[in-house]
């Protein structure tokens, strides 16, 4: 006899999903992100840019540091969300894996801030390492985009479910 699967967890329980629908941080951080992400693609560009051609680092260098605002607050205010729908800061079970590479994703822009402010790393240095920090903020994009596909999946399952319950 082969042992049965064990129980998928869903993504939000009820009580947490309530709260997510609720909160005034989930508005927040769907306002947050694409603004982050507009800024990102116009960062993208203007580095590459710099590097390219040498011309433009005033311009890099002050898309790269808004970015980097950007991510501080929806990282802050990401952590407040998580505390209000899942009962602690960072970590929660349901985006443990996503907190995980945010904290890399800041440690590199932290990094490019470093090699800025203390002249550590020279203009071609900065760009580059704003180029992996941007690299790693792709892929915590990602993993976000498919948590919530995962949410609406989930939310459609169980709507199908509550039909067909009613209708039986």
């Amino acid at each position: 006899m082969s042992p049965k699967p064990s129980p998928r967890r869903t993504l939000y329980t009820e009580a947490e999903r309530a709260r997510r629908d609720s909160t005034k941080w989930t508005l927040v951080q769907g306002v947050l992100a694409p603004i982050q992400f507009l800024v990102f693609g116009l960062s993208v560009v203007l580095v590459l840019r710099f590097l390219w051609t040498g011309e433009g680092y005033g311009a890099a260098t002050v898309s790269i540091l808004v970015k980097t605002a950007l991510l501080y607050l929806i990282m802050v205010t990401g952590a407040i969300w998580e505390k209000v729908v899942f009962g602690q800061y960072l970590f929660a079970p349901a985006f443990f894996w996503e907190d995980v590479v945010s904290f890399a994703v800041i440690a590199l822009h932290t990094f490019y801030l470093y090699g800025l402010i203390t002249g550590a790393l020279d203009p071609a240095a900065q760009m580059a390492v704003a180029l992996t920090a941007y690299a790693a903020y792709v892929v915590n994009a990602a993993q976000f985009l498919w948590k919530l596909r995962m949410a609406r999946l989930e939310a459609e399952g169980e709507a199908r479910g509550a039909v067909k319950g009613v209708a039986a």
